[in-house]
């Protein structure tokens, strides 16, 4: 796996506000101090994004934060795959869930489950 425009040591991650807000009042709710984000291969085009409330630190982990103390933790294995992704946090009819935006995915499945990178 390679990813053009990964440079160790200057990853970024970036929330929307909608999602500081979610993540905030989550976070809150459960007495945790942050959210992890993660990918772990899955369905049909390779990856999937997994989301954990975090109650500590891992060895290993890029923490960015946003607004008012809300922590995002990415898990180092996976910093190549998401550098650059904007987590968004969006409602559609009665659905409400995170979204990313990730300018590495170089294609998708049909349900939007999982996608790939090169």
């Amino acid at each position: 796996m390679s990813v053009q425009s990964y440079v160790p040591g200057q990853e970024t991650v970036t929330m929307t506000e909608a999602a500081i807000a979610q993540t905030r009042a989550q976070l809150a709710r459960e007495h945790a101090i942050g959210l992890r984000l993660a990918v772990k291969p899955s369905g049909c085009s390779g990856y999937m994004y997994v989301l954990d409330l975090v109650k500590e630190e891992q060895p290993g982990d890029r923490k960015f934060t946003f607004g008012d103390g809300v922590t995002v933790y990415v898990d180092g294995s996976a910093l190549a795959m998401v550098n650059g992704t904007e987590i968004d946090y969006v409602k559609e009819g009665l659905n409400a869930f995170y979204k990313f935006h990730n300018p590495n995915v170089t294609g998708e499945c049909g349900c939007g489950e999982s996608f790939t990178v090169k």
